[in-house]
């Protein structure tokens, strides 16, 4: 017998994003909703972050931008705003970064979601 399965909406994929999220669970994140071949995109004047396509590169890019992390002081996401395909947060975040210095990010994230998974996201800082 064939099982069929029921793709997540977007609704309840940006639920299940904003419960990881408030507990800063990002890789579980990626594992979880990330598509194989979602796409992570950057701002272009982003000088420290590029553009990865597919989901082992898009986690290389989170590990790497995790390891030049030195102090998490502080960091918050807000609730989801939810349309038919999209969903955006609000994050904000005060780090110290190796080779930058301690920064304060203010930003938005947009999630792009098709059959119950997530295929983009774009970050906008």
């Amino acid at each position: 017998m064939k099982t069929q399965t029921i793709a997540l909406t977007t609704t309840e994929v940006a639920a299940r994003f904003n419960e990881l999220a408030q507990q800063e669970k990002w890789f579980e994140i990626q594992d979880e909703l990330f598509a194989e071949n979602v796409q992570s995109i950057e701002p272009t004047t982003a000088s420290y972050l590029q553009d990865a396509e597919g989901k082992v590169a898009v986690r290389k890019k989170g590990e790497d931008w995790v390891s030049r992390v030195e102090e998490l002081h502080s960091a918050s996401t807000t609730a989801p705003l939810i349309s038919s395909k999209h969903f955006a947060v609000g994050r904000l975040m005060d780090i110290t970064v190796r080779g930058i210095g301690r920064i304060q990010i203010d930003e938005i994230m947009l999630y792009e979601v098709k059959d119950g998974q997530i295929v983009k996201e774009q970050f906008f800082y």
